[in-house]
């Protein structure tokens, strides 16, 4: 038996040509065997085979090479392991990079474009490319590991959609420290109307990011400035249509030492995403931060239309003009997940009792899944749209920078609001009215909207 194994991995070595590769990259008809790798040219990154834990399977990796740590930050077959040393990466006589296993191939690259004189390169950055010979652009790379990432976010990598290819890049997590196959935990951006990321596990929201807001996510207006990374958040327009979305990403770069390693991942045991920096004093990966920070930043914690606030005991409190559902259940049992609801239900059309809203500040904005979203109009605008629509239940702006501008309507229940003691995006809640049309008129709104309103239904004020 055993020498049937040995006959079949050297019939494996005769399928590829023996030709000795070079540091970083892979042409046409070279190979990795198990036991040899590529490393990147300023010898940052490694890639080659490895077993994770104490698991005996190979799986095809990438690792930072100079620092010791138990895990790969992109695994290549993570759900189709090789149960032996018999492995091969090739890049073939027509330039597809494929992994095989003795005859059969085990993964083969989906290429976006074929390249004419192809080369597979390990670069700096982490990415694994393959493209034409001499080319660097990025966006004609005709395979990169950048759009398929596992648990980790390198400096660099986008984290978000390319709506031209239907291109999802999100991490998720392994299924244990010993299996790199795809576990409960990920971490992507949905594509509501107003978009935001999302930590989850399973088919369960466990954390959001909040919407961009143009200045940072909404869920973050309590994170200080740090001098080691910055974010952005990227949206792209087609150049002939300018309402068409092209790519929304998240990505992060390192402020001013690049030699700094860090990465950001999903920790499978933990149930969190947490951002590491190597420390050259002690050797190992520290954990710089970590989200969910608190219990305030886990998902619907406090039910609808109630604010949790960190600081303040009870850490849920209904919003002003709500009352607990139901509210026997709130204080002896502390759960606070039925949220709460209004004492009197909106009037909406009614024109003797108009609804009205109530501005809060310094919120994190609510759940984005059933918005509507027009950057194009100003804040009084979507005022009035809100207004006419009954099932329009809160407002605001969309983009906060220089005074704020678009329009964004929530609709049903506002839900995982959080309060912070800061903060920009004001947000415009729905409430029923407490005076008579008349009164509420001439006080609550601003001159157009009376004029609207005396014109609409004849009223004389």
């Amino acid at each position: 038996m055993e020498i049937f194994s040995v006959v079949i991995f050297i019939v494996s070595y005769m399928l590829v040509p023996s030709l000795k590769i070079s540091a970083a990259t892979l042409d046409v008809s070279q190979y990795v065997t198990d036991g040899e790798t590529l490393v990147s040219n300023s010898g940052v990154f490694e890639l080659g085979f490895f077993s994770p834990g104490k698991s005996t399977k190979r799986y095809l990796g990438i690792w930072y090479k100079n620092i010791t740590s138990d895990r790969a930050v992109w695994v290549l077959n993570r759900e189709n392991p090789i149960n032996d040393s018999s492995g091969i990466l090739t890049l073939s006589t027509t330039g597809n990079l494929e992994l095989r296993q003795n005859d059969s191939v085990v993964w083969s690259a989906n290429y976006k474009e074929e390249a004419q004189n192809p080369v597979a390169e390990l670069l700096d950055t982490g990415n694994f490319v393959v493209r034409n010979e001499g080319d660097t652009d990025p966006e004609t790379y005709s395979w990169q590991s950048f759009d398929y990432p596992s648990d980790t976010l390198l400096p660099g990598m986008k984290l978000g959609w390319d709506l031209r290819t239907g291109l999802e890049r999100k991490l998720t997590s392994w299924k244990s420290p010993d299996d790199p196959s795809a576990g409960d935990f990920s971490w992507g951006l949905m594509l509501h109307n107003y978009p935001e990321f999302y930590l989850m596990i399973g088919t369960h929201k466990y954390y959001r990011t909040g919407p961009w807001n143009g200045l940072h996510f909404s869920g973050s207006s309590n994170r200080t400035l740090n001098p080691l990374y910055e974010f952005k958040y990227v949206t792209t327009n087609d150049l002939i249509y300018a309402s068409n979305k092209v790519e929304m990403f998240y990505s992060f770069s390192l402020i001013k030492n690049s030699s700094i390693v860090m990465i950001v991942n999903i920790n499978e045991t933990m149930s969190d995403i947490r951002t590491q920096v190597w420390s050259e004093v002690r050797q190992k990966l520290l954990i710089y931060e970590t989200t969910p920070r608190d219990y305030c930043d886990v998902y619907a914690v406090c039910g609808a239309y109630a604010n949790c606030r960190i600081t303040e005991p009870p850490v849920c409190q209904c919003l002003k003009g709500f009352k607990p559902k139901p509210p026997q259940e709130w204080i002896p049992s502390m759960d606070w997940s039925q949220g709460c609801v209004r004492p009197k239900p909106l009037s909406c059309e009614e024109i003797d009792y108009m609804d009205h809203f109530v501005k809060y500040v310094g919120l994190k904005v609510p759940d984005t899944t059933y918005t509507w979203l027009d950057e194009n109009i100003n804040l009084e605008e979507c005022r009035i749209k809100c207004f006419n629509n009954c099932s329009c239940m809160a407002f605001a702006n969309s983009d906060i920078r220089g005074g704020g501008s678009g329009c964004v309507l929530w609709f049903g229940d506002l839900i995982d609001i959080r309060q912070y003691p800061t903060g920009e995006q004001d947000l415009y809640i729905r409430m029923p009215a407490k005076e008579s049309s008349k009164e509420f008129i001439t006080n609550l709104f601003p001159q157009y909207f009376h004029n609207y309103f005396v014109a609409k239904y004849k009223i004389i004020v």
